[in-house]
């Protein structure tokens, strides 16, 4: 059935992901702050963030995952003209603070945004110590998208990604999969279900073998430096 646990600002304890609830599906946990520590505690255990300036702090540990290899990355036809016509740059860790700020801004449907004020600057530490990184897309010297996420390991963890012209969100996210495929990166973390994101590729994945990819995960060097993309990463 499982059980919702009240996180103590002085503990960084998590309870194991699998006790999340039923309804809401995933909710693990309630409280605690967004200290660099409690953060990558959590992503170490399969738990993440989410939540908006009306609630507290909520974490969850979903059933099934939403993942992806990033070989099985999906680049369209479309896409792929798109990347051999080379209208756009693409860079990484060269403007972390603008990426989470446009992920952050009011869309066309959404009353508001889970990615708070607070939630911004904790993923920024993150990002000054190399855990948290990005992936930025450019028109010319202007943003048109891009995405974020944190690195453990070998396994990428997203977090939100954003366009301003059509599909530079998609192209952030396979310049991504083919830079983390030659990195032998084993796995991101896409957390929550969408079209968006299936259309790419990702699918499903049982808890349990997400977590027990993660356990294995946890024996990997992480790359504490900021990322620059190799070669050809973007080669359609």
């Amino acid at each position: 059935m499982g059980q919702l646990t009240r996180l103590h600002a002085d503990n960084l304890h998590f309870p194991p992901a699998d006790n999340a609830l039923e309804d809401p599906p995933g909710l693990l946990a309630v409280g605690g702050d967004l200290r660099p520590e409690r953060l990558l505690a959590a992503y170490r255990q399969g738990i993440f963030p989410w939540f908006d300036d009306s609630s507290p702090i909520l974490w969850w540990s979903p059933d099934p995952r939403m993942v992806l290899k990033p070989a099985d990355v999906h680049c369209s036809r479309s896409l792929g003209k798109l990347i051999r016509r080379g209208l756009y740059r693409v860079t990484m860790d060269s403007a972390f603070d603008q990426v989470i700020q446009q992920c952050a801004a009011h869309r066309d449907g959404q009353p508001g945004t889970w990615i708070t004020e607070d939630m911004q600057q904790a993923y920024i530490k993150l990002y000054h110590l190399g855990y948290a990184h990005s992936v930025e897309v450019w028109q010319e010297q202007t943003l048109v998208g891009g995405l974020y996420g944190i690195s453990l390991g070998r396994m990428f963890f997203g977090e939100s990604m954003f366009s301003r012209q059509p599909n530079t969100s998609k192209l952030a996210f396979v310049a991504l999969c083919r830079q983390l495929q030659q990195w032998s990166f084993t796995l991101i973390d896409c957390q929550l279900p969408t079209d968006h994101l299936a259309s790419l590729g990702a699918a499903p994945m049982s808890r349990q073998r997400f977590l027990a990819l993660l356990a294995e995960n946890r024996v990997e060097d992480n790359q504490y430096k900021h990322w620059q993309f190799d070669d050809n990463c973007l080669v359609a």
